[in-house]
């Protein structure tokens, strides 16, 4: 017996549930890659990226998920040899740090902790204790969706800066581009990268990047560039350079229908919603971690992030069968625990294309969950989620 129906619900940090305009926009036949029509679709979504990531450098679009960005940043501004400092605060930091070892840069990963942010003075005090400048960059997540924190990007960026070290600061996106603020520039952030299936309600296989002048005059002397990768290879006339080929051309119908709707929604809108849907989704874990089995990965509030919960489960508690339940019997997807936290967390998206129907559904399916499995928690967790909502979105 169960109580689903229909296709299932993706409560997972990606690819996330997508928009039926989205769907919609790629069902049309292809366009003519060298019309005008083509040109104006990449000239209008490579400034609207530079819009989402707030500079006003260059951004390029990839046909690659968040890896194949991770190695266009790499490639473009590293030479063989380059030593790269990898701030950890979970999984995703530690792979693009991994990815760079693989491409023959040297790696030094500044051990943190999967259950707190990046401390900034942590970083600047590394960073001047490198007087010869070896480190030639920085980089950071601002979202892990692994351990679901939230790094404080702003602050890292002025530790940096306060060092007096010339190393480029790059920052991962994949979690967090559309769905809270980034402020590249301000910030003081050369390079940035992002993906399309998260935030971004488009399907899996675009990979987007932005660079600013420090990271471009980088590009020049760098060694690792490869002709896919190479953004001087994406410069030209040409409009089917910007793609090193053929275009993806359906995808772009998706990203473009994707970006309109936050365009529609506004973009201040949108980071407001994830923050009312992200503090929600806290309120429920906060009352069901009362039973002694439930528990946030994150352990201070302000470091968990408003786009993905990672939900801990202990005392002998197995989260796959909660998670078996919910997909089961009444069709939600939760995201498994990864990396450290594999058979020991469950984790809720409220990112991307989520609004309160849909997170208050998920939280109120894992609350059945949680009562037919007999598991032990602290009862109104949906309650609570429901009243916080009741309080901030005014009638």
């Amino acid at each position: 017996m169960t109580v689903r129906a229909g296709r299932e619900f993706l409560a997972i940090p990606g690819p996330t549930t997508m928009p039926d305009e989205v769907l919609r926009a790629m069902h049309r036949p292809a366009i003519d890659i060298y019309s005008k029509q083509m040109a104006d679709l990449t000239e209008s979504l490579i400034s609207d990226l530079s819009k989402l990531f707030a500079t006003k450098g260059k951004s390029y679009i990839y046909i690659a998920n968040g890896h194949g960005a991770w190695e266009a940043v790499l490639s473009n501004v590293l030479s063989r040899g380059d030593k790269l400092l990898v701030l950890e605060s979970g999984r995703f930091a530690v792979g693009w740090g991994n990815a760079a070892a693989l491409m023959g840069a040297e790696v030094e990963v500044l051990r943190g902790d999967w259950r707190r942010a990046v401390r900034p003075h942590e970083v600047e005090e590394r960073l001047r204790r490198d007087k010869e400048h070896k480190i030639k960059a920085v980089v950071v997540v601002q979202v892990d969706t692994a351990s679901g924190v939230q790094n404080d990007i702003e602050a890292i960026g002025k530790a940096i800066k306060a060092s007096g070290h010339p190393a480029l600061y790059m920052v991962d996106t994949v979690a967090s581009l559309g769905c809270m603020p980034f402020e590249m520039d301000k910030w003081g952030i050369d390079v940035a990268m992002s993906g399309s299936q998260k935030g971004l309600m488009t399907p899996p296989g675009l990979g987007f990047v932005a660079a600013n002048d420090r990271a471009l005059e980088a590009h020049k002397k760098a060694n690792m560039s490869t002709p896919y990768w190479s953004w001087s290879e994406r410069e030209g006339t040409e409009n089917y350079r910007k793609y090193a080929g053929t275009a993806p051309v359906h995808l772009l119908f998706a990203l473009r229908q994707a970006i309109d709707l936050l365009h529609e929604e506004g973009l201040q809108n949108a980071f407001r919603r994830h923050s009312l849907l992200g503090e929600a989704a806290r309120r429920a874990v906060a009352v069901w971690s009362e039973g002694q089995v439930l528990g946030f990965n994150v352990l201070e509030n302000s470091e968990r992030s408003n786009t993905v919960t990672t939900v801990t489960v202990g005392n002998g508690h197995d989260p796959a069968v909660l998670q078996r339940y919910c997909k089961d019997k009444c069709g939600v997807v939760l995201g498994t625990g990864i990396g450290e936290l594999s058979g020991q967390a469950f984790r809720i998206a409220h990112m991307g294309h989520v609004n309160a129907p849909m997170l208050l559904g998920t939280l109120g399916v894992i609350e059945v969950g949680l009562n037919a499995l007999k598991i032990p928690h602290g009862k109104g967790g949906l309650e609570a989620a429901v009243s916080y909502l009741g309080e901030q979105v005014e009638a």
